[in-house]
Formats: structure tokens, sequence, C-alpha cells
């Protein structure tokens, strides 16, 4: 009798993997558990300007998600936004379609103008489970194996738990997906030279300059990127950096922290031709600087190189910039293609990881159907 149940189930199981620009019609298995879908847009999607369209601030964020936790389909729900996607976890409940939910969350006002429908991805069940996973292991990262990710999802968990938008199901999900993350970096070798942003950023402006210890270095915002990279900085032995941010509060921290300079935000355009590596990372939804900006500051140090990092989505670094001389521009997308140089050498430990992934998140399901099933039975 066993058997025929978890056959029953299994039959029941639908799977949505494929980008596409149409909303799809498949209709929620019947039965008495909801169903795990995760809604999307990544770097593997969207190149950088198109991502640019749906880049959320902190209060677009909030309001998706306090109005999909008002949906009759939706019984729990997370909004993972970062530089390099926009994804929305659900468990939905039995008997409702998908397709209600998909056209909620791509004709929301906060998505509606942009080409989150273009591009979104939508994964179920056991896809979704693997896809939650990598992500959180840095497998499904634009930088492969990064470390940032894991931070970014436990913040939108702690969040979503705060904001009580999550429950049993996505804690379940989510501390598995973390405990995958520590047995993959623990028994691989995929995030060896903790790959992040910041240390990828400097580990490109050594290339550029070479000794960078003499560079004078800008850093622009004061949130979690600009924090790890002056990190970088410091352990490559920089000693003169400046720190600036539109919060006086966040700047005045990150200087005391670092030991840098600071100057007042409104003062980049005058101060930008004093320093020989520029590094930003805003939430600004404006450019930061801009292309007379950048040829002023050249008139003012002829035959001296520009290094300019530009790390933010929106971009905060006006794109034709790069076509003056002497500048050097590099955006998010840029800085993913030189981190991933090396992949060839680390294919071996990516495979071991994916089979680690896959195992566990068989496991995980397994599990979670078992348990469905134990309560049918008695």
């Amino acid at each position: 009798m066993a058997k025929v149940a978890i056959k029953s189930i299994y039959s029941k199981m639908s799977f949505i993997t494929e980008k596409t620009n149409k909303i799809s019609t498949i209709i929620v298995p019947t039965g008495e558990e909801p169903t795990l879908v995760i809604i999307g847009v990544s770097h593997k999607e969207a190149k950088l300007e198109e991502r640019e369209t749906f880049s959320l601030n902190e209060s677009e964020i909030e309001l998706l998600s306090n109005d999909l936790s008002k949906q009759e389909a939706i019984e729990e729900c997370l909004v993972l936004n970062t530089c390099n996607r926009l994804e929305i976890y659900s468990y939905l409940k039995q008997g409702f379609e998908l397709k209600s939910i998909q056209q909620f969350i791509t004709s929301h006002p906060t998505l509606r103008d942009s080409l989150f429908l273009k591009y979104h991805f939508v994964k179920t069940q056991t896809q979704a489970i693997e896809h939650s996973f990598e992500l959180a292991a840095g497998l499904a990262s634009q930088m492969i194996g990064e470390t940032e990710i894991l931070g970014q999802i436990k913040n939108a968990y702690k969040n979503a738990q705060y904001s009580k938008f999550s429950n049993t199901r996505l804690t379940r999900l989510l501390e598995k997906s973390f405990q995958a993350a520590k047995i993959i970096r623990t028994q691989t070798r995929i995030s060896r030279g903790q790959v992040s942003i910041g240390t990828v950023a400097v580990h490109l402006a050594t290339r550029i300059f070479g000794n960078i210890k003499e560079s004078r270095i800008l850093l622009i915002g004061s949130g979690f990127v600009s924090e790890k990279t002056a990190q970088a900085l410091k352990t490559k032995g920089v000693t003169d950096i400046t720190v600036t941010s539109r919060s006086k509060d966040k700047n005045h921290k990150l200087s005391e922290k670092f030991s840098a300079a600071s100057i007042h935000f409104h003062d980049i355009k005058n101060q930008i031709k004093h320093y020989d590596i520029v590094i930003s990372s805003t939430s600004s939804t404006e450019t930061i600087i801009g292309l007379e900006c950048i040829e002023d500051a050249i008139k003012k140090r002829p035959n001296r190189p520009l290094f300019l990092i530009d790390l933010a989505v929106p971009r905060d670094i006006e794109e034709s910039i790069a076509n003056l001389k002497n500048i050097h521009l590099y955006n998010l997308d840029a800085l993913a293609t030189i981190a991933n140089e090396n992949i060839e050498q680390r294919k071996l430990e990516l495979n071991r990881a994916k089979q680690i992934v896959k195992s566990r998140a068989w496991n995980f399901w397994l599990k979670s159907q078992r348990q469905i099933l134990y309560r049918k039975i008695q």
C-alpha cells in the first residue's frame, strides 16, 4: 500500500525549468501539500543592462513581499534581490494555477515596466530544491564559488521571518540549503581563495597597476560590498584609502574600521582627480559619475590612467566613459569573466559540488514525501 501511495504522489509531479516569454498554464498537482515554486531572473538569463530594469530598492522589495503574502494562493514567500538576480520563493497552495501567481508577479507595479516578464524562469519541486542548494553554495553565482550570496540569502530569510512571510516549509528548505553550502565548501575546493566581488575587484586593480600599495583609492558607498573591498585592499597592504557615502553614519563607521580618510559625497566630482582607482557600489538609481566629471578630471591629471570599477546595479558610472583615453572602466559582468577565467581548472570541483547538491536535494525531497505519506496512512 505504501509503495502504491508513493507512486501516486510522484506521478502528479510537474517541473518547469525553461525560460519562456509566455505565462505558463500548468496547474499545481492536486493534493494536501503546497508546491515549492521559484520565479526569477539572474545573470544567466539577462545581461547587466537588462537586469537594471528590475533592480529593486528596499521599499520596492517590501511592497512586493507584502503584496505576495496577501495572495490567497501563497502559503509562504521570500524575495531575494541581489546585484545579479531577483528571485521569488513561494509555496503555492494545492489547487491553484501557477499561471495566476506568474501573472501577479510579472504585472506587479514594481516589475510590470521591466524586462522581468521577458527573461524570467520558473522552477518547481526538486529542481527548485536543487537551485536553492546550488545558489547557497555559490555554484549558481556569476562568480562561481563566491561566498557573499550565502549571507544575502540569510538576510532575505531573516527579513521574511521577521515579517512572518515564511514558516516551517521555507525554514526547512533554507536550513538544508545552508547545510549543503557548508558541506560543499568544506568537501570541495570550489571557493578556494574566498571568491567575492571585493577580492576580484582588487585582483583586477592589481593586474592593471601592478603593485597597488602606493595607489590612491576611493570607495564610493558604505555597504557590504564596499566593506569587503576595503578589507581586500588592506590585505594587499594598501594604506591610502578614502571612503564616501550618502550616509554620514555609515561612512564614519567604515572609515573608522579601516583607518581610511573620508570626503563628502557631494564633493566626489571635485575630488576624483586625486585618485588612481575608484570603486563604486551604491544603491543609487541615478548615475553617480558622469562623462563630464571624468573629462574634467583627465584634464587635471594628464597622462595618468584612471581605473574605474562599477560594482553597482543599476550602474553608478556612465558607460560612455570607457571610450576616453587612459580610462579603464569595468562593470560586474566584466569582473565575472575575469573571476571565472580558471573555471576549466575547477571543473572537477564544480562537478563534485553539483553531485553533492543532487544527492542532498533528492534526499530532502524523499524525506518530505515520506512525511506526507505517513500522515496519509495514519
